[in-house]
């Protein structure tokens, strides 16, 4: 099968490059790939330059010498006004090829951001997404953005995955859990954002006290947006000595962070797709605290895969670390854990995924 496979491949690398990424490989084996990469490098501080120009017109050139030839495109869309008005001039360049056509959604707000503030916007992009062969979604939680529209039988549920070297072996989960009573290891890694919870992450651990505080490790990885935010927690944390930063980590290093960790913490206060990070916690043998956005929910449940917490609420992360520390339930946690790595090799795999999307697409 001839597949144009239009979407962002790393470098830069990132969480969505790297799926793509993925999934490309795994599409590839048995199938002649076309691809139109969206990666974006023509932004700074924000703006839109000229190397961005050039880089969303050579997509548009390259996306109409590649469809000639092509039997099915897919296409990981936008959830940005500009992002989605390149993808609709993308619908009207391979217009003959919409049975064909199959978009993935990896966020979860454009019909927030987008559908529900333009009507005009919304209209056109149904006009075209109707006619085309499939949707993907991540989750449940974003069936309302095309179920009103698309036929059931063309919208289809994929959950992310955890990469492959993520999980962990049962004896290094079997050897984390037995050290568990010395110290808890805590682990933060997203982009170091305010939206992300890392700074409300770090006075709830400051309010704790003394002989609470050294039960736990907590440990964060990320990047800052600017230099100022890195010296201004790294000033903050100079005089906790139970804190670490890791800054921008490998592979290896990631890692390694989540295998040693027992609790995976992202208190985001974003309007989450579907976090690949909860999803490697849960591959790495981790309890995971987060909130309940609606695309969490989709793969968290309270009690379940962890303990759910209120977005934007400094207590809320409080309380649930005292709990922790204080029940000295360390069975429940491991039971937990235990839950989270059987589910992640049964559901959330690489394999899995790949397959998943090769039946949406008819292809080997």
């Amino acid at each position: 099968m001839k597949i144009l496979f239009i979407a962002p491949l790393p470098p830069p690398i990132n969480g969505h490059s790297l799926v793509c990424q993925v999934l490309y490989d795994g599409l590839k084996t048995q199938n002649s790939m076309a691809v139109v990469d969206l990666k974006k490098q023509g932004l700074k501080d924000g703006k839109v330059s000229w190397n961005r120009l050039n880089e969303i017109f050579r997509v548009f050139v390259e996306t109409w010498k590649k469809k000639k030839n092509s039997e099915v495109v897919y296409l990981t869309i936008s959830e940005s006004l500009a992002g989605n008005l390149k993808d609709l001039l993308l619908y009207v360049i391979c217009y003959s090829l919409l049975p064909k056509f199959y978009i993935h959604l990896h966020g979860g707000s454009i019909k927030k951001l987008l559908f529900d503030r333009f009507s005009l916007l919304f209209a056109i992009n149904r006009f075209f997404i109707k006619k085309m062969g499939g949707v993907i979604i991540s989750g449940k939680s974003h069936l309302e953005i095309f179920e009103d529209y698309v036929k059931s039988e063309k919208i289809h549920i994929i959950p992310n995955f955890a990469p492959g070297y993520m999980f962990i072996s049962e004896s290094d989960f079997e050897g984390k859990f037995k050290n568990l009573p010395k110290k808890i290891n805590i682990l933060f890694l997203s982009n170091m954002i305010p939206q992300k919870g890392y700074l409300l992450l770090l006075e709830a651990f400051q309010k704790l006290e003394k002989e609470t505080k050294v039960k736990f490790k907590l440990n964060f990885a990320g990047r800052f947006d600017s230099k100022e935010d890195e010296d201004f927690f790294l000033h903050s944390i100079k005089e906790e000595p139970e804190i670490e930063y890791h800054g921008v980590v490998s592979d290896d290093k990631k890692r390694e962070l989540f295998q040693s960790a027992h609790l995976f913490i992202l208190p985001t206060m974003f309007f989450e797709g579907q976090p690949v990070s909860i999803l490697e916690g849960y591959a790495a043998g981790c309890v995971v605290l987060t909130t309940g956005q609606s695309g969490i929910l989709d793969v968290f449940e309270n009690n379940k895969n962890g303990f759910e917490m209120k977005p934007g609420s400094i207590e809320s992360i409080v309380e649930n670390l005292k709990l922790i520390q204080e029940s000295q339930n360390f069975d429940k946690l491991k039971q937990i854990a235990t839950y989270n790595l059987g589910n992640a090799k049964n559901v959330y795999k690489e394999e899995i995924y790949i397959q998943k999307i090769k039946n949406v697409l008819s292809v080997i």
